[in-house]
């Protein structure tokens, strides 16, 4: 005679397992509750992490959807209707396709506007300190043209400080053509402009009171000043400016604006993307596993048959947890932000 609970050893195991993944789960959830509390109206909003409500609603109704699909998957196993079975788990095979797709829409967005842990600026100064990296990485792809088609020769290719003399070289040699001419202008022109904010950045030194990098301009501005006085910071508002009167330059803007990002400080943007990515990514790797046990299922095809019962159902049981995980990160990343 068995003793125990008078239940399939296989269905025991997957409440044992799924007692440990709301454990799993419970922790993350907790913490996020934490912090953000913690963040209080500091929190960044929808806005700053471009978070939208619309898709999470969407894939809230597509995984809720797709926990009836299995129901109706578990009904017709009970039923030997096998056929139908297999109809309900292929139904909840594509929502759960389209629930990552709609996911892999919204990390998109994320990539696109760099909302990504340790990217996010959460000070004037680190927003500056952005701009002033994005901009050297789009200098440095420019000039690169130079070197990698052998127009200019350099032993040091990454020292700008020589490549663009040589650039400058080359373009007054008489040996480039009109559109390398033309090229080697607004490169140069690029490049000088952001000296001019690098050397700026660096100094802390207003791009008003200084409007030139040269040392003389440092020194007459100096000398200008009482006893007492210093030279005005550098603010983001300025390069803000400076950034976007790069933007509309018709030689070299479009290179800027695909390059770097709209300095926007966002206090705890990297706490949360931290947050998100942790959340949403287990979430959607165990949407994933889910997939793997409802293909198993339908890859039996006309063999799916009673024996099948049991995966079915525990499989079901996993995913109803799937569901419910996401039930619960929907309004706390969505609807709380």
């Amino acid at each position: 005679m068995k003793m125990g609970i008078p239940i399939a050893d296989a269905k025991l195991g997957m409440w044992l397992f799924l007692g440990t993944e709301i454990m799993f789960f419970t922790a993350f959830i907790g913490t996020y509750i934490v912090v953000r509390i913690s963040g209080g109206a500091g929190w960044p909003g929808p806005h700053d992490t471009h978070i939208d409500v619309f898709w999470g609603g969407l894939n809230t109704f597509v995984l809720i959807v797709s926990s009836f699909f299995v129901v109706l998957a578990h009904a017709a196993m009970g039923d030997k209707r096998y056929a139908d079975a297999r109809k309900w788990l292929g139904l909840t095979m594509l929502l759960a396709v389209l629930f990552l797709c709609i996911k892999g829409i919204e990390y998109r967005g994320k990539f696109a506007h760099d909302i990504l842990p340790g990217h996010i600026p959460e000070t004037p100064a680190q927003a500056i300190a952005k701009v002033d990296r994005e901009l050297e990485a789009v200098i440095r792809e420019d000039l690169a043209y130079y070197t990698y088609y052998e127009l200019v020769s350099v032993d040091q290719p990454n020292d700008l400080a020589t490549l663009v003399p040589q650039i400058q070289a080359f373009a007054q040699s008489g040996k480039a053509d009109a559109g390398d001419v033309a090229k080697a202008g607004d490169s140069i022109e690029l490049y000088k402009k952001w000296q001019n904010l690098h050397q700026h950045k660096v100094a802390n030194v207003s791009l008003t009171a200084v409007p030139s990098a040269e040392v003389s301009a440092y020194r007459e501005a100096r000398n200008a000043l009482n006893e007492g006085e210093k030279l005005p910071e550098l603010t983001l508002g300025e390069v803000t400016t400076y950034l976007n009167d790069m933007k509309a330059d018709q030689s070299y803007g479009a290179a800027v604006t695909a390059g770097v990002f709209d300095p926007h400080p966002v206090l705890y943007g990297n706490l949360f993307a931290s947050c998100y990515f942790l959340m949403t990514g287990f979430h959607a790797i165990h949407v994933l596993v889910g997939m793997i046990l409802f293909g198993m299922a339908l890859y039996a095809g006309a063999n799916l048959n009673e024996n099948w019962l049991n995966w079915v159902e525990n499989s079901g049981l996993y995913w109803h947890f799937v569901d419910l995980v996401w039930i619960f990160l929907f309004p706390l990343l969505y609807i709380a932000s």
